[in-house]
């Protein structure tokens, strides 16, 4: 059984219909990477499993139950648990309260110490800087605040929507540095990201969005070398 497994899913906004039919499955333990171009309908996709849009038809089924249906903060009382496109920090609060925000689910709450423990372990920064306000923060250090975040509400499934946007290259290189690790330390990953080489370059499988559909799925190391895939997202 997957750990997550969405089936003919769509997704309207208004009238709109912005995913058709989309149907795809993450295993436990994977890290799985949904690449496409912007406005493919990946963020859209994140959101929907989520519990923030609602799915117009379809399935998604979460460690064997529905939770199609449920309210956001349902979803995160399940462990799926989301970190936004954009960081969404709150801005005037230290790091170690943007940290604490993200643990106040019955999970997270739970397991309080111990996530704080990684979090410093996989992002020490974190902890030389914790008194220091998510404002004056650079763009890469902010994208890390967030993900520790996601780690303080103790997820099954953490979901990263475009973490790398907007940074620098060595920082999105730490980024994806950080990814890995947390991957390493047996948590699942679904990652959604326009930066191909990196996110594929660390995945066991991968998912290819347009225009709102599914229209390739593969081994990572597949799609990367994918004569498609090159020309269309790499440049080659």
């Amino acid at each position: 059984m997957s750990l997550l497994e969405v089936k003919n899913l769509n997704v309207f906004y208004g009238d709109v219909q912005v995913i058709w039919d989309a149907s795809f499955h993450v295993e436990e333990g994977e890290i799985i990477s949904m690449i496409g171009a912007n406005g493919a309908g990946k963020s859209t996709m994140l959101k929907t499993i989520s519990g923030i849009m609602e799915a117009a038809s379809g399935e998604i089924i979460f460690d064997g139950e529905p939770i199609q249906e449920l309210p956001p903060e349902k979803v995160v009382d399940k462990g799926v648990i989301q970190v936004p496109e954009g960081r969404k920090l709150f801005p005037l609060m230290t790091i170690k309260e943007n940290l604490e925000m993200g643990a106040y689910n019955a999970r997270g709450t739970e397991n309080y110490a111990q996530n704080l423990e990684l979090v410093h372990q996989l992002l020490p920064r974190l902890k030389e800087r914790e008194q220091q306000q998510a404002i004056t923060l650079s763009g890469g250090e902010q994208q890390m605040v967030a993900v520790g975040r996601g780690i303080m509400a103790s997820p099954k499934l953490l979901m990263l929507d475009e973490p790398s946007l907007g940074l620098a290259p060595v920082l999105i290189q730490e980024i994806f540095e950080t990814i890995k690790k947390i991957a390493d330390q047996g948590m699942t990953v679904l990652l959604v990201e326009q930066d191909v080489q990196n996110s594929l370059g660390m995945s066991d499988r991968g998912y290819v969005m347009e225009h709102g559909r599914m229209i390739m799925e593969g081994k990572a190391d597949e799609l990367l070398n994918n004569p498609q895939i090159r020309e269309a997202y790499l440049g080659i």
